[in-house]
């Protein structure tokens, strides 16, 4: 009976899905047409000329593309001078504080009361419907699910106002039946990350865990805990765990630790791409990781093209114009009141019927110091083919460039921690560069006779070291993550700088 119920719920919850799949442009139409209604009633709107606009095209001509720069004077005329309708026609209360990974300083991203059922909470019940579908002999739904979010405790930030990393905002609005099944609460939201990970640790070996969620880097962190404390497998201490959903960095340099760790062959892994701008795919079917667009999560999309990412005046297209294997920047406007906001995220579609699509990187996480332009899918696949050919798993990496000198061309230095080395380093460098040149040709003529780039430069940095570098940091769970390709050399500096602050301490 219980299993009944359960099937029932994720049919009904399935149905919005079949609903955008079978006309997803009007869907997008009618999207635009609420969030340009409710749009009109605010400051923001006022400025703009919303009144004018009745097609995405007016759209497009009257507001601007927008940066968090270009943002943040409205935020503050909510949180500092609360003034009502600045870009929503409803009551701001709650901001999701992200740092990303492109600046140190933290965001605060407007979260209406709409955004969060429609969008982030919606999206969370098509991955789960999504998921159920494809098994319907799950079972994940009668034992809890364990959940890993950030480190970011909720604070009062004005009267009335309040922030936290986006897990912490959903978790303080969940309603009482969706936290009766998760990670409880008062854990959830502990700010200090090893208390957090121990007190976790200490309820979850106790519990009928059947499902996990978080970021894959950060699971993986608490499941090694959990592993080495109880000196078990973690098949052996839930044995009914089906499911890992997981997001917000690849899962590729993590499947081969995870399935070490979680032998069990009934274990599925499914991916999801939620952000504290929004909820906005879901993978799709069991034989790929590829993304279906949700399209009925109060989102309208725009996409620019490769080669305009840094124009001053882009072309923008559509969801009924974008193409199959062209990498796009995501626009997106929501009725969170974001308003043709630059997520900063690049996608490329690998269908359009359906809308199914894979994260190719960043707008700002790439190098192209010598105009090879090396964007995150091609390094996680040619290090994943390195990886095969000489038996080595990687926990972490990042690369940024090595610039001209008076003695030697460019190149890429990868700062790479191991989870086991590779049997021959010479040949993992070598794969490394003949995998990359295989997969991009702008690398390949920058490496043709060394005239612009030298060989990768490896350098292996010891176990743990970007856990122990991110919480230097500060910038521990939830969406803080390594970054993975620079094209400059902060962050590859601060982690030689700090290798070399923690050798002299030893």
């Amino acid at each position: 009976m219980v299993k009944f119920i359960f099937d029932s719920i994720f049919s009904a919850i399935y149905k919005p899905i079949d609903s955008f799949l079978e006309k997803p442009w009007e869907k997008q139409l009618q999207t635009f047409d609420y969030i340009i209604s409710h749009g009109r009633r605010t400051y923001f709107g006022e400025k703009n000329h919303f009144d004018q606009i009745k097609s995405p095209e007016d759209f497009k001509r009257l507001v601007p593309i927008m940066g968090y720069d270009d943002l943040k004077p409205y935020l503050d005329l909510i949180i500092n001078e609360r003034k009502p309708n600045v870009l929503w026609d409803t009551p701001v209360k709650w901001f999701a504080m992200s740092s990303g990974t492109t600046n140190d300083k933290s965001k605060y991203i407007p979260v209406t009361k709409e955004s969060l059922k429609y969008c982030h909470y919606r999206g969370g019940h098509h991955m789960l419907a999504l998921y159920a579908k494809h098994f319907p002999e799950n079972r994940f739904m009668f034992g809890k699910a364990l959940v890993l979010g950030g480190s970011q405790q909720v604070n009062t930030i004005g009267e009335g106002i309040f922030t936290g990393d986006i897990s912490a905002v959903l978790v303080k609005n969940l309603p009482w039946w969706a936290k009766r099944k998760r990670t409880p609460e008062e854990i959830s939201l502990i700010p200090d990350w090893d208390l957090k990970l121990q007190k976790l640790m200490d309820y979850a070996i106790k519990q009928d865990i059947r499902s996990l969620l978080g970021v894959p880097s950060w699971m993986l962190v608490l499941l090694k805990k959990i592993n080495k404390e109880t000196d078990q497998s973690i098949s052996d201490i839930w044995p009914n765990l089906e499911v890992f959903f997981h997001g917000g960095v690849s899962f590729v340099p993590y499947r081969d630790q995870y399935e070490k760790l979680i032998k069990s062959p009934k274990m599925n892994y499914w991916e999801t791409y939620n952000a504290s701008e929004g909820y906005f795919g879901v993978q799709y079917s069991p034989n790929s990781s590829d993304l279906l667009l949700l399209l009925d999560n109060q989102v309208f999309y725009e996409f620019i093209p490769n080669g305009q990412w840094h124009a001053e005046n882009p072309d923008t297209l559509t969801l009924n114009e974008v193409e199959v294997g062209v990498k796009y920047a995501m626009l997106i406007s929501t009725s969170g009141g974001l308003w043709r906001y630059l997520l900063g995220d690049t996608i490329e579609f690998t269908s359009v019927e359906p809308h199914l699509f894979k994260i190719a990187g960043r707008t700002k996480h790439f190098i192209n110091a010598f105009g090879e332009e090396l964007m995150i899918d091609n390094a996680e696949a040619a290090l994943l083919e390195a990886c095969r050919l000489t038996n080595a798993k990687i926990t972490e990496y990042t690369a940024a460039p090595v610039f001209f000198d008076d003695n030697n061309n460019g190149a890429h230095e990868w700062l790479i921690e191991f989870e086991t080395m590779p049997l021959d380093m010479d040949l993992f460098t070598r794969a490394l560069d003949a995998s990359l040149k295989s997969l991009n040709s702008d690398y390949e003529a920058k490496r043709s006779f060394g005239l612009s780039l030298r060989m990768p430069i490896i350098k292996v940095l010891p176990p743990n070291f970007f856990y122990k570098w991110m919480k230097s940091r500060e910038k521990m769970g939830g969406q803080n993550k390594v970054p993975r390709l620079s094209n400059d050399r902060k962050y590859v500096d601060s982690l030689l700088q700090f290798l070399l602050q923690s050798t002299k301490i030893e």
